[in-house]
């Protein structure tokens, strides 16, 4: 996604950079070559939403300028370090080559040590949900099992044009809505919130994180290959068939049959463009936005039981704005 989300811009300057150093420390090691392969992808950039969700959680019903306690930031940096570690060997199975601008690390240096580098940060994401007591260490090791099992569904359905719309939502809510789901209860159960407001953002950040696997879904259709930095399809090209290519398929019209028809196997570029446009041209972007509307809505309603805060505000306006990254494409 292009654009900076309005999350990361609810975060000042100075937590974004003690976001940045305690990850970076997270992975420094004795051994300067682990070291290299660990924080490849995080040198390479990226928005950091997992731990800026801990952040601004845990300033809910506080003074915007509060200073967060370090453990709600290495409650973040937990979540970000099991994020980029599945980024890794997500890499691996897709035989990335690119990844964040720079050469993945299995194709600088070879499928083993990308495996070994993202068990690495796996490790460490464990080790520093430990330090902040079971409860966040229980959490974490279930976000874990809920991320394999959403990839395993995934890979279940891989080239399957008829693949049920309800195993895309478990797979997205297991790839990336928990993680968002786990980084916000870890930086409300830090800050001392209650049970309640606890429950809630533990809520808000499920919610929030189905919104931005739709909206990124829907702008590998929409959006132009320059704007995404890959082809634009990708998913279909590697037979993931996201929300708006199952809402076009589960149409009545003979869009849905020749799309169908076209699927199913490794597209090539040719085939690739031909179902786009036939995705573009149907109603399922239009059909996948409106059910992300839905849930960035649900998501934004569940603020108006937080405590009021600035940082309430940032939450309740962060799930629609992601919403406004599609409108170039759509």
């Amino acid at each position: 996604m292009a654009s900076t989300p309005l999350l990361a811009l609810a975060c000042m300057d100075a937590d974004l950079e003690r976001i940045e150093s305690a990850l970076l420390a997270s992975v420094r090691t004795s051994d300067a070559h682990l070291t290299e392969l660990a924080s490849h992808l995080i040198v390479a950039g990226g928005k950091r939403l997992r731990p800026v969700m801990s952040v601004v959680c845990a300033r809910v019903g506080f003074d915007d300028h509060l200073d967060v306690a370090e453990q709600v930031i290495l409650g973040g940096i937990s979540c970000e370090l099991v994020h980029l570690g599945s980024l890794y060997h997500d890499d691996v199975m897709d035989e990335a080559a690119t990844r964040r601008g720079v050469e993945t690390v299995n194709a600088k240096w070879g499928n083993l040590q990308a495996i070994l580098a993202g068990d690495f940060l796996l490790s460490r994401a464990s080790e520093i949900a430990a330090s902040l007591g079971m409860e966040v260490a229980g959490l974490l090791a279930r976000t874990i099992g809920r991320l394999c099992e959403g990839q395993i569904e995934e890979l279940r359905h891989t080239y399957d044009p008829a693949r049920p719309e309800q195993s895309y939502l478990s797979s997205i809510g297991g790839k990336t809505a928990s993680l968002y789901a786990t980084a916000a209860r870890i930086g409300a159960l830090v800050a001392g919130h209650d049970r309640s407001v606890v429950e809630l953002l533990t809520r808000f950040g499920e919610t929030y994180g189905m919104v931005f696997q739709i909206v990124d879904d829907l702008l590998d259709i929409t959006a132009t290959d320059e704007q995404l930095g890959k082809p634009a399809g990708h998913d279909m090209e590697e037979g993931v068939y996201t929300l708006p290519v199952l809402r076009t398929l589960a149409g009545t019209d003979g869009v849905a049959a020749e799309l169908f028809q076209l699927l199913g196997s490794p597209l090539s570029p040719h085939d690739r463009h031909h179902a786009l446009s036939l995705v573009r041209s149907n109603g399922g972007v239009a059909s996948a936005a409106s059910t992300a509307r839905d849930l960035a809505l649900e998501a934004a309603a569940l603020c108006d039981d937080l405590p009021p805060s600035t940082a309430t505000d940032a939450l309740r306006a962060a799930p629609m704005a992601l919403l406004d990254s599609v409108a170039l494409g759509v």
